[in-house]
């Protein structure tokens, strides 16, 4: 297996950030892979005004992983209020569970403290996607207790199947990023 390589997304990738995420978690195509939420909700993951506004953000950056020129996986870090924001973190269907998303978010947590120096990665989740957020956890994020609305009504987000979602906040200290 060949090697990731990694650079930041610009408008050009647009198209393909949006087929990229739409692919790993909306529709029966996201169904390969096990990081689906197409029992949860309909509807577009991301929009192209979302991308740019993260693309063209002061301290803000979309980082593609590429194997042999093809996109594989894709997240959004930025500084927000004085820690990282890990969010928009999509791996190809295909790819999933062998090992592409690790090397992701090991990749953005490196740039999150070497180039913006700060100390902490926070993420939010739908809690109830327990599988996933157990991932989260053996990659050492913690449950903050935080819980954040569902912007039910706001279809940037998708179209909810279920009344009772809500967001959660996880959070891991990055002085000992791998």
């Amino acid at each position: 297996m060949n090697e990731l390589t990694f650079r930041t997304a610009n408008a050009a990738d647009i198209p393909a950030l949006i087929e990229l995420v739409t692919s790993a978690y909306r529709g029966d195509a996201s169904r390969v892979g096990w990081t689906t939420e197409a029992d949860l909700l309909d509807g577009q993951r991301v929009d192209a005004a979302g991308i740019l506004a993260d693309i063209n953000r002061p301290r803000s950056v979309i980082l593609l992983a590429e194997q042999n020129g093809q996109l594989q996986a894709c997240c959004h870090v930025a500084d927000e209020n004085g820690h990282g924001y890990f969010g928009m973190f999509a791996v190809s269907p295909g790819a999933q569970g062998g090992g592409v998303g690790k090397q992701v978010m090991q990749h953005a947590e490196r740039h999150v403290l070497e180039q913006w120096q700060l100390p902490t990665m926070q993420m939010t989740v739908i809690d109830c996607r327990d599988e996933l957020i157990a991932f989260y956890e053996r990659r050492g994020y913690v449950r903050t207790g935080i819980k954040k609305p569902f912007p039910y009504g706001d279809v940037r987000y998708g179209i909810p199947k279920r009344d009772d979602l809500q967001f959660e906040v996880l959070a891991k200290p990055l002085g000992a990023v791998a």
